[in-house]
């Protein structure tokens, strides 16, 4: 009830659907159609009574199931032909006969919009406060530049003087059919709006409206949407991988809302999702990382942030959210649904942790990345040690490449971390050979047109990898010492602890790799072998079938 009106919920059903046959009984999202638009309707604080008006004995079941009450249709007010008003008053008099009183306000609410929501249902009653108000619609904002048809001069003409973007354009509102909302007194046989109509306006999403398949794959996959907040961390000390794996993430999760939240701190991070027009919020501590995640209403959160700690993340699954961790050797793992970490390959013991390449998740411009053809002859090498390179592997690597009789061309990338960038071009800006770059953005060229590479032992190895370059590998600290997958039989020349590698063995490998045609080719063989392009599905779907059985335990303490 609502000031004293008493408030009936009609919910017209049939049998005889055309375009997707017994639409209102088949299961979206595992629930049948019909039982959404009963479900909000008993989830509003002011809708007195639901019922069910149908021709069919089977959604008659489902729906007293469900809760609805229910009123038989006529064959007469069955047929297609029939308009929805004959069958409203029909139901509104069955019903009204049945409860011995008369309702205020008759809601039609259709079964066909089961994306509209109890809080929109509310609003269109509270409409009825003014007094004047007839009749409520459910409307959406459906601004374009449309043109019109003469027939008689057979001609198109637009409907709008001035070209301009979609924002600039007057509102313009387009009818759901999700809800309209009437007192009593203008429900009859042939019309169900008074004179004074209000509207209310509904988001895109509880618009649709299922008359087609492609409008019943559209709300599944509204149905199926999560809201997503990843916790990343980028800075100076340990770069920017974190971000540029979320980012990547973020770019394939095209049917979900994501949020990125990041420390006050953590400029690296902030710079990138504002260049990348990423929405973001950042946290001083975790009290107001908490007070972020439950005012966006996150389902899932991704942490990227390397070791947890034990208190952070039973505080996320005390509040109900369902955990992904990447890279994480923290306390905190054991408690997380679902932990991946591409860099090791060795066992954890752990049934929640996935390790190894096949949960590394390539950049989007590798995708488009042929694979490498092997020349004869070393013309080009790269050099790039990421982000963060503290012992300056860079400059050892060049010093002993510059040693040798080696002719061709060097290209040298660092981060913008890099403490001695100046010192470093002012070291080789006489020598033609070396050519120095700072934060690029088109890595998987360089990579490309690269004959040979010295990396660290982190996440460029997949990279590298999935073109096929032949590339030693220095690490650059005891953490990246125990990753695994840079051996001689994936590919990869690895020389251990690059600290403490002398410039002799670095000479002597490097020599091996240029003049072993047969060795590179060899190499690169090895690196193809692996499929490196089925990351994303892997991790997705490791989530989604743990992410089921979250959900199905959620639900199932919800009723115990």
């Amino acid at each position: 009830m609502f000031n004293n009106n008493m408030i009936l919920v009609v919910i017209p059903a049939r049998g005889g659907s055309k375009g997707i046959p017994r639409k209102n009984l088949r299961l979206l999202k595992n629930k049948p159609l019909i039982s959404y638009s009963i479900g909000v309707a008993k989830e509003s604080q002011y809708v007195d009574d639901v019922v069910v008006t149908t021709d069919d004995s089977q959604i008659a079941l489902i729906a007293e199931k469900f809760g609805a009450s229910v009123v038989r249709r006529s064959e007469e007010l069955s047929t297609d032909e029939v308009l929805l008003d004959p069958v409203i008053h029909d139901a509104m008099i069955q019903k009204e006969k049945l409860a011995f009183d008369e309702y205020d306000i008759i809601i039609t609410l259709q079964p066909t919009s089961p994306l509209i929501k109890a809080e929109t249902l509310d609003k269109v009653i509270e409409k009825f406060e003014d007094f004047s108000v007839d009749s409520v619609i459910s409307v959406v904002d459906d601004r374009h530049l449309s043109w019109g048809y003469d027939e008689n001069n057979d001609r198109y003409f637009p409907n709008y003087i001035q070209r301009v973007s979609k924002e600039n354009l007057p509102k313009s509102f387009r009818e759901t059919g999700a809800i309209l909302a009437t007192r009593r007194s203008f429900v009859h046989e042939d019309s169900r709006l008074g004179t004074n109509i209000d509207i209310v306006e509904v988001s895109p999403e509880e618009s649709v409206n299922i008359e087609r398949y492609e409008d019943w794959w559209l709300a599944e996959n509204y149905l199926m949407r999560r809201n997503i907040a990843m916790v990343v961390a980028a800075n100076d000390e340990i770069g920017a991988r974190h971000i540029d794996r979320c980012v990547s993430l973020a770019s394939k999760l095209v049917f979900h809302k994501v949020l990125f939240l990041i420390r006050e701190n953590q400029q690296l991070a902030i710079d990138k999702l504002d260049k990348l027009n990423y929405s973001y919020k950042t946290f001083e501590d975790f009290k107001e990382l908490f007070d972020i995640l439950n005012g966006f209403g996150a389902q899932i959160v991704v942490n990227d942030i390397l070791d947890t700690s034990e208190d952070y993340i039973l505080t996320l699954k005390e509040n109900g959210y369902f955990v992904v961790n990447f890279e994480d050797l923290g306390v905190g793992m054991q408690h997380a649904d679902v932990v991946f970490d591409e860099l090791y390959e060795h066992d954890m013991s752990e049934e929640n942790v996935y390790t190894g390449y096949k949960y590394f998740l390539l950049n989007d411009e590798f995708y488009y990345q042929p694979p490498k053809i092997i020349k004869n002859e070393v013309n080009r090498v790269l050099i790039n040690f990421g982000e963060v390179d503290k012992q300056n592997l860079t400059e050892k690597v060049i010093d002993s490449i510059l040693s040798t009789t080696y002719e061709g061309r060097i290209d040298v990338i660092v981060g913008r971390s890099y403490e001695n960038l100046e010192g470093l071009i002012s070291k080789y800006e006489s020598n033609p050979l070396v050519q120095i770059y700072q934060n690029v953005s088109n890595i998987s060229e360089f990579m490309f047109n690269a004959d040979l590479i010295f990396t660290s032992n982190g996440k460029s190895l997949y990279e590298i990898c999935s073109i096929g370059v032949p590339a030693i590998v220095l690490s650059k600290d005891d953490r990246e010492m125990s990753h695994t997958f840079a051996n001689i039989n994936n590919g990869f020349v690895n020389l251990g602890l690059g600290e403490s590698v002398d410039s002799q063995s670095l000479v002597e490998e490097f020599a091996k790799l240029v003049n072993d045609y047969e060795l590179r080719l060899n190499l690169h063989k090895k690196m193809l072998s692996f499929n490196l392009r089925n990351g994303f599905e892997n991790i997705a779907s490791v989530v989604e079938e743990n992410y089921r059985t979250f959900e199905f335990n959620k639900d199932l303490n919800q009723v115990i």
